[in-house]
């Protein structure tokens, strides 16, 4: 049990390294480290990709189109929104609102695949949902006051990050649950294989990316030096250890706490992200969250694991009971 919480927190230690980069490189574009993240991780996938060869050969194209599908959304565009609303929004807001992620994906299966996997009482499910929205609203209140207080600061700019916070949100919320449906399609496939599948279509995408990313600025006659911008030690160093750490490492220790803890309790320690991030964007700020920031990450973390354990009941099929 313990063995399995200390791998769980090691994997939000690393998957709150995320949140880190674009307030190391505020210079740098957003998409720039979207692709520069997925490229680095690709390249570390490659030894991955020639063990599973023989499976791999075996998938369909429907299946590539799918893993392509699943890269795109879940990997690229997911972490271009986010990096996006960290740079307009800074670190707490965006992170709060993807720290309701595993609430929303619950809700959305639950209006979803509710005849598959069964229902969650709504009843029981409000008073979480009121105390994630008490939580984020707090800290939102705490942002938008130091906000009103910086002559320099942009309102626009802030609301701009939690709309993209909010689009990052939609995306990882359609992955998992097409990912859980392709999986739940074919039972006769290694997870494993499928997820070094989508590694592999995250590197081709990430090169494409990065290329285009690279002419259009030349087109626009664009300052931003490229391929790997003014620092380049530093974000090349950083993509890197984002790509090793976040995406490869803290996915195997989070597989490695799902084989060790029960499903009710993995779900409630994904809360270790969301600390770490905090803690991460607090500690670049070289400043102690306020009382009602603290109030806030509270409430959001009773909400989360207060939602995250209501079991789904069973809905009754048409002519058979429940």
């Amino acid at each position: 049990m313990w063995t399995g919480a200390l791998y769980a927190l090691a994997a939000g230690l690393m998957w709150g390294l995320v949140f880190v980069g674009p307030l190391l490189l505020p210079e740098y574009p957003a998409a720039l480290q979207s692709v520069g993240r997925y490229l680095a991780f690709g390249l570390i996938a490659l030894p991955l990709v020639w063990l599973d060869r023989a499976v791999l050969r075996q998938l369909r194209r429907t299946d590539w189109l799918e893993a392509l599908k699943l890269a795109l959304i879940g990997n690229l565009i997911y972490y271009l929104c986010l990096a996006s609303a960290i740079q307009r929004a800074g670190g707490p807001l965006p992170t709060m609102i993807i720290g309701t992620l595993p609430v929303v994906i619950a809700i959305c299966a639950n209006l979803r695949n509710a005849h598959r996997d069964g229902r969650l009482p709504w009843a029981r499910l409000a008073p979480s949902l009121l105390l994630i929205a008490a939580g984020i609203g707090c800290v939102n209140q705490v942002e938008l006051a130091a906000l009103r207080n910086d002559p320099n600061a942009d309102l626009a700019r802030y609301a701009g990050g939690a709309l993209l916070a909010l689009l990052a949100v939609a995306c990882w919320t359609w992955y998992p649950l097409r990912n859980a449906d392709w999986l739940r399609d074919h039972p006769g496939r290694s997870p494993r294989t499928w997820a070094t599948a989508q590694g592999v279509a995250t590197l081709p995408l990430a090169v494409i990316g990065y290329a285009l990313l690279w002419a259009g600025m030349k087109v626009t006659g664009s300052p931003f030096s490229m391929p790997f911008g003014p620092r380049p030690l530093v974000f090349v160093g950083l993509m890197a250890a984002i790509g090793l750490f976040a995406s490869w490492l803290g996915t195997l220790c989070w597989n490695e706490a799902s084989q060790r803890l029960p499903t009710a309790l993995v779900g409630q320690l994904i809360v270790f992200e969301t600390l770490a991030a905090l803690a991460y964007a607090f500690l670049l700020r070289g400043e102690w969250p306020q009382p009602l920031t603290l109030a806030g990450i509270a409430l959001l973390i009773v909400g989360v694991v207060q939602a995250v354990r209501v079991k789904p009941e069973p809905v009754a099929v048409e002519g058979h009971e429940a």
